[in-house]
């Protein structure tokens, strides 16, 4: 037997959730979802709290798209499980089977016929915001109002680097190298390298330019002006840094491990994703 977690989207992955569950639990495996979900599935005798979903369990069901899928792998990389993404989104970057192939994957999965893909994520500190979870696509450090930029003086491996007077400055792993860090105009990393692409946002400065540098980099950006900054983890606002404060960052030893069933071709994904085979 094995025990198999559930992870929905919001809205829109009932019907999925239900079918999975029910053919799952037919065939003698344990099934958990969170308990707010496990009533809209119909299931609320699969239902658990959030802390007790990956606990043990042998493989987390990402059911919704990239967003869902970021949330979900943040929840399985706390206990090392693996996670398998159904696209039920738009680009599905991180998402490899399509609804229709849910149950053929599952069992797939249980005859041991899969790969797992290892993607690196981001260790993240942050002065006086506790329990900040590791990341998949990207650390955020922004001005939090309308009409203002935020000084970040930035430090690498303990060393003074230079000081950004941005919109923002982003630090992405490879796979968030096509997320927020592409959209201002960094580069592209094949998703399984290890490193740490710093992207400024809007830059009021002559320096404005991406770097990729070591995943054992220490980067360090310190609220160097009067106006606080917001900090986000994979699109998520988790706090706020006062002046003075500062938020920390380098490559995590734990990684997110995706389950495919092939080997999946980087350069074809994102020819596919970026709609560049009509150009």
């Amino acid at each position: 037997m094995s025990t198999f977690a559930l992870f929905l989207r919001p809205d829109g992955a009932d019907d999925v959730a239900r079918t999975i569950a029910d053919w799952l639990s037919e065939r003698g495996h344990q099934v958990r979802i969170p308990l707010p979900d496990a009533a809209s599935v119909g299931r609320p005798d699969l239902g658990v709290e959030q802390s007790a979903l990956t606990p043990d369990a042998d493989l987390v069901v990402s059911l919704g798209g990239d967003g869902t899928m970021l949330r979900a792998a943040a929840l399985a990389a706390v206990d090392d499980v693996p996670v398998l993404g159904v696209n039920l989104g738009d680009l599905g970057y991180l998402t490899v089977v399509e609804p229709a192939g849910a149950l053929p994957a599952l069992q797939r999965f249980l005859d041991g016929s899969y790969q797992l893909e290892e993607r690196m994520r981001l260790e993240v500190d942050a002065t006086g915001i506790e329990g900040l979870p590791t990341a998949l696509n990207e650390v955020v450090v922004e001005k939090s109002g309308t009409g203002q930029t935020v000084r970040l003086d930035v430090s690498l491996d303990g060393e003074p680097f230079t000081s950004y007077v941005a919109d923002g400055l982003i630090l992405a792993t490879p796979t968030g190298s096509t997320a927020y860090s592409f959209s201002s105009r960094g580069p592209i990393l094949d998703p399984e390298l290890r490193a740490i692409v710093t992207t400024p946002v809007a830059a009021h400065m002559l320096f404005d330019r991406s770097m990729v540098l070591d995943a054992g980099c220490v980067v360090t950006a310190v609220v160097a002006d009067d106006r606080p900054a917001r900090v986000s983890i994979d699109g998520r606002s988790v706090g706020e840094l006062e002046p003075g404060a500062g938020v920390r960052c380098s490559g995590s030893s734990r990684p997110t491990r995706l389950v495919t069933f092939t080997s999946r071709n980087f350069h074809s994904v994102l020819r596919s994703k970026l709609a560049l085979e009509d150009r």
